[in-house]
């Protein structure tokens, strides 16, 4: 079973109890966090290796660094073959740090884009335009309603009825 399916089936454990899934998830975000001040720490640093080494590099577990990898894979400027791989896979950890900003605004995780290295990164104005600019992505904004006597938006001229509206 490759580590991924091993890592889900742990923190995604619909059958576990809730108490321990909260103990379990408290756990690893102050593990994530270390992970990332590190790597924020000196952004611009080529982070690579076996997935083992590098969760001995951050004293994580295999299971909390598959976990790690899971989290971070959309940010990076090279997916890695999370879904296959294994501890002897070699992965990066390249991050493009817009994305990385703006996926963890995304997943409402304040601790991490709040952290201070943060600042060295970016100005104030860049963060929050990045912030603003991830918040808008996920706002839907619905236009007027087209009634069925006004002209069709397809421009023929005809009432909206009468065209694209029995298409």
């Amino acid at each position: 079973m490759a580590l991924l399916e091993q890592w889900q089936k742990v923190a995604y454990n619909e059958r576990a109890n809730k108490q321990d899934l909260q103990r379990f998830w408290q756990r690893y975000f102050l593990l994530e966090k270390g992970v990332y001040e590190q790597l924020l720490t000196n952004p611009d640093e080529k982070v690579e290796g076996t997935v083992k080494e590098l969760a001995e590099k951050y004293s994580l577990s295999i299971m909390d660094m598959t976990g790690f990898l899971d989290g971070i894979n959309d940010s990076l400027i090279e997916p890695n073959p999370i879904d296959t791989m294994e501890e002897d896979t070699v992965v990066s950890l390249a991050f493009d740090k817009e994305k990385l900003y703006k996926n963890m605004v995304d997943a409402k995780a304040d601790w991490l884009y709040e952290l201070p290295m943060w600042d060295e990164i970016f100005d104030a104005d860049t963060k929050k335009a990045l912030y603003l600019e991830q918040k808008k992505s996920g706002t839907v904004i619905v236009g007027k309603k087209i009634g069925r006597n006004d002209p069709c938006p397809c421009g023929s001229g005809k009432k909206y009825k009468q065209c694209c509206l029995n298409k």
